[in-house]
Order: C-alpha cells, then sequence, then structure tokens
C-alpha cells in the first residue's frame, strides 16, 4: 500500500502481524474509553491560523538532559519490540540516531541492553519498572552504565497490569493461546519468516542475561504478574535515586500533586501519560492531563508527554499546551511492523515535514513560539 501520512502505517502494520501481536499494540484496557480519549481529546485541540508572518527556515532543535536532538519526539519504551520486526529494538534504535532523536529501550525488550548499544553505535535511554525482584533492578542498572547509558526513565503507572480483554481474545494470554499463536503465525509468513525464523532468539534479552536461561514469551505475562509490587511508594524508591547518578524520568504521571512530589523525588523530569490507555480505563486523557501538570511545575522539570500521538500536528498540539517533547510509543511500532528501519525513519520525516507545515500556517518561527498563544 502507499504511504501517504504516518496513519497509514496501521494499517500496513495490521495486514502484516498475526492478530495477536497487531492487538496487543493497539489495544487498551477495559472498555478503552481512556485509548479512544487520547487521540479524540488531541484531535479536539484547535490551533490559531495566521498568515504572513514570515516563518521560514524553522529549527526544531530541543536540548533535553544535557544533549541536543533534531525534533522534540523520542521513541518511548514498548515491549516486545522485537516481536514486530526481526530484532526490532536495534532497528528502532538505528533510525531514531538517523533522525537525531532518542531511543528508549524497555526492560522487557527482545534486544539485550549490550545488543541495542552495540547494533545502534549509541547508547539508549533505558526503561524500568518498579519490580519486587530488587535485585534485577539493581542488575539492570548496572547493565546500563556498563553501556554507558545517561538517562533512566523509570515506570511507575503499573503496579499491576491493567484489565487488556483484546488479548485473551487475540491469543496474547488465555486459553488455547499457544495454539492461536501457532496458527496466526502460518497464515502470515512474511512476519513468521522474517521474525518469527530469521529474528530468533525471542526471549526477553535482559531479564534472560540476569537469571543465566532464557525467559520467552510463554513465560512473558506470568513474569510481569509475579514482578509487578502494588505495594510499593515514594519512599521505597529513594534507593533509585540515591543509587542513579544520571538523568531520571518517572513515567506515568496523571496528577500535578504527583508530578510535584516526582520534582521533590529528585527527578530531572517526568512523561505525562496514562501508558497509552493501557492501565486504568476511565482516567484522564494525556493531553487533558498535560496543562495543570506543566503549569503546577512551570520549567522545574522537562516535561514529556506520551499518548495518542500519530502525527506532526499531534506533536505541535502537544508543544503548545506545555510539552517540551513528546514519545512516540504505537506510533513508531507500526511503522516498524510495517516496514522495520525504513518505515521508522519514513515515519519521522513525515512528521517532521507535518510539524513544518503546522508552524509555518500557525506563524510560528521556532519551537519557543509553540505555547498557548497559538491555541485557539
Amino acid at each position: 500500500m502507499i504511504i501517504a501520512s504516518p496513519l497509514d502505517y496501521r494499517e500496513a502494520a495490521q495486514k502484516r502481524l498475526p492478530p495477536f501481536l497487531f492487538h496487543y499494540i493497539d489495544g487498551g484496557a477495559g472498555t478503552e474509553s481512556t485509548l479512544h480519549a487520547n487521540r479524540n481529546d488531541l484531535s479536539g485541540i484547535h490551533l490559531r491560523q495566521r498568515v504572513l508572518q514570515g516563518s521560514d527556515n524553522i529549527s526544531l532543535q530541543r536540548e533535553l538532559f544535557g544533549q541536543s536532538w533534531k525534533l522534540p519526539i523520542a521513541l518511548a519504551p514498548v515491549g516486545l519490540t522485537g516481536m514486530y520486526a526481526r530484532r526490532g529494538e536495534a532497528q528502532a534504535a538505528r533510525a531514531a540516531k538517523h533522525a537525531g532523536i532518542p531511543f528508549t529501550l524497555s526492560t522487557v525488550s527482545v534486544c539485550s541492553i549490550d545488543e541495542v548499544a552495540r547494533e545502534s553505535q549509541a547508547p539508549p535511554w533505558f526503561q524500568l519498572y518498579v519490580l519486587k525482584d530488587r535485585a534485577f533492578m539493581r542488575h539492570a542498572l548496572d547493565a546500563a552504565r556498563a553501556a554507558n547509558i545517561n538517562t533512566l526513565v523509570f515506570t511507575v503507572d503499573m503496579p499491576v497490569p491493567g484489565s487488556r480483554y483484546r488479548d485473551a481474545r487475540s491469543g496474547m494470554s488465555g486459553r488455547f493461546s499457544r495454539v492461536k499463536r501457532w496458527l496466526q503465525a502460518c497464515t502470515h509468513p512474511r512476519w513468521t519468516w522474517d521474525v518469527g525464523v530469521r529474528g530468533r532468539p525471542h526471549d526477553l534479552g535482559n531479564i534472560s542475561n540476569y537469571l543465566g536461561k532464557p525467559v520467552g514469551l510463554l513465560n512473558y505475562i506470568g513474569w510481569l504478574a509475579a514482578n509487578f509490587d502494588p505495594g510499593v511508594s515514594w519512599q521505597d524508591l529513594q534507593w533509585i535515586r540515591n543509587e542513579w547518578s544520571g538523568h531520571l524520568i518517572i513515567k506515568g504521571i496523571l496528577d500535578a500533586e504527583d508530578a510535584r512530589t516526582a520534582l521533590n523525588f529528585g527527578a530531572d523530569g517526568i512523561v505525562v501519560s496514562n501508558h497509552g490507555g493501557r492501565q486504568m480505563d476511565g482516567t484522564l486523557s494525556s493531553v487533558k492531563a498535560l496543562p495543570m501538570i506543566a503549569e503546577a511545575i512551570g520549567d522545574q522539570l522537562t516535561v514529556l508527554v506520551d499518548g495518542g500521538v500519530r502525527t506532526g500536528l499531534d506533536v505541535v498540539r502537544m508543544l503548545a499546551l506545555g510539552a517540551d517533547a513528546v514519545m512516540l510509543g504505537r506510533t513508531y511500532i507500526y511503522a516498524l511492523a510495517a516496514a522495520g528501519e525504513h518505515g521508522v525513519t519514513n515515519l519521522l520525516m513525515l512528521m517532521e515535514k507535518e510539524m513544518r507545515t503546522t508552524m509555518t500556517l500557525c506563524g510560528a518561527r521556532s519551537l519557543a513560539d509553540l505555547n498557548s498563544t497559538i491555541l485557539a
């Protein structure tokens, strides 16, 4: 199919992927009301169209955590990225490096920290969950330091997994899931050959390195459920701030009070996020939460946001509402699944072009002009 817009990659991914993988990345929690609110609320943000403002030579560069990036965009941590394309984390990391933006590696990635750093020839950002197995967390921090990683994204909105009903229906989990996945692989030969055969091993690289044995997809859901810690509190995590000397980003903030707590905790940045609508159904969309959080902490923390961002226009909307940068999750996974590294590279080129077009039509000359004054 012809890819003319970033939105086209979702359909292309659905055609290529076995249903259990497509619905795992595409779905949300419960009735998916928050999942849809992320998109609908963001699409409802209107901008002022201005004329004859002389908006040429627009720079999209942004400094984040001591480093200059070509775009105010980062690739978010997504579990099992290596199941969407052959060694998918490495491919996505190379595309991010080419585009001049950060790539964030998930704790539950197929490719390990050292593989991604080696293949992309650049240290990624690394995401870590709050887990009961604190020895694994320390092992992961040691591995990150050994790979010269300086930015840790600490996800705090997953003390328990959300209720994701699509997964039980699609074969990602539930009864007869292994048989369902096998049958789906048989009907998707391109994915089966490229990822299922050539993309091995399919174990969770970071966890396997820690346990000294392969931990694969069959163990994935059970390992997560057994290791998430619903009893954790901010006080329990002070050792993370004490032990990690690099930049620390707290991901999963939807409340202004929690944003202030993250500031007091010693975070360098936060990600305003509802986990892509995959955790608590019925909560605020990210775009609704963003303005009050940005107002509450001002310029004391770097504010990133994810949730519903699909286009360059969406990036401009989020920046106008107070974000310093956005993180892409589903959006880049669709492109990766459809066309690998080239797909992600092309996606980012399309989004950059859309950003420049939108800023020109709003009369914005730089990222500094993307604030409440361009909102209609």
